[in-house]
């Protein structure tokens, strides 16, 4: 819901500051070893035309090695985990936003597709699947007679 506020003008959604509340309570409130790492991170991006699907994932901080990447019954999984910052003695936080330790991301896809085929390339904290469709599962012209 979008109204209009005299101070703030058009576009003010006043449940904004509702969705802020709850995010602070859930950090608050949350598990210390998820510290703000939830169900919606990794943040993807994902789009497909005929032939495949493209998955973006941004996952800043995070060693190749600690990716685990599945595709089964047309779900994909994303796993991983990522250590926090050890701070040297003496030094102390003065702001802890950034999330640590495991996580698990799935999402179902908009088709089947071929796992032995799916590429993986992670570059600069953005991994980048490339899920080509299975044949089956592909678009067919029917000519009508």
């Amino acid at each position: 819901m979008v109204i209009w506020d005299r101070n703030r003008g058009f576009g003010y959604d006043p449940f904004d500051e509702l969705r802020r509340l709850s995010r602070q309570m859930n950090r608050l409130f949350g598990s210390p070893l998820s510290a703000g790492i939830g169900e919606t991170f990794p943040p993807l991006n994902i789009w497909s035309d005929n032939e495949k699907a493209v998955v973006t994932a941004e996952v800043p901080g995070i060693k190749k090695e600690d990716l685990d990447i599945s595709v089964e019954n047309d779900v994909l999984t994303i796993k991983g985990h990522r250590e926090p910052k050890q701070i040297e003695d003496g030094e102390s936080f003065r702001r802890h936003e950034r999330g640590y330790g495991s996580f698990r991301r799935a999402v179902g896809l908009p088709f089947s597709v071929e796992p032995g085929q799916v590429k993986a390339e992670y570059k600069d904290g953005v991994l980048r699947l490339e899920l080509p469709r299975h044949e089956a599962s592909k678009p067919r012209r029917i000519d009508v007679k």
